[in-house]
C-alpha cells in the first residue's frame, strides 16, 4: 500500500494530468490520451510513451514556456527528474513554488 503520494498509483493528480496534456500535446503524441498516461511508468526508453532525447528537449522547453523556469541538460538528476510523470510533476510544483 502506498501512502507516500498524494494520489493513488493509478490516478493522475490535477497538476499529473495538466503535465500529461502539455506532453502530449508539445510532442505532437496522437497514440494514447493524456488521462491514459500512467503517472509512475517511465516516459523515456522502453517506457509506454518511448520518448527519447530530442522529445526531452522539446518537453523541457515546453515546460519552461508554460512553467517559467529552465530544466537544464546538465543536471545530474534529470534521469530521476524525467523517470515519470509523477516524478516530472513533483519536479515542476517544487519549482514553481520557488519561483
Amino acid at each position: 500500500m502506498q501512502t507516500a503520494t498524494s494520489s493513488s498509483p493509478g490516478a493522475q493528480s490535477p497538476a499529473e494530468s495538466e503535465l500529461a496534456q502539455l506532453i502530449v500535446d508539445s510532442l505532437n503524441i496522437d497514440w494514447i490520451k493524456a488521462d491514459a498516461i500512467a503517472p509512475d511508468a517511465p516516459l523515456f526508453g522502453a517506457g509506454e510513451l518511448g520518448l527519447d532525447s530530442i522529445d526531452a528537449l522539446e518537453l523541457a522547453l515546453a515546460i519552461s514556456k508554460r512553467y517559467g523556469f529552465q530544466l537544464r541538460s546538465d543536471n545530474p538528476d534529470n534521469r530521476q527528474i524525467f523517470g515519470s510523470l509523477r516524478a516530472l510533476s513533483a519536479h515542476i510544483e517544487t519549482h514553481r513554488a520557488a519561483s
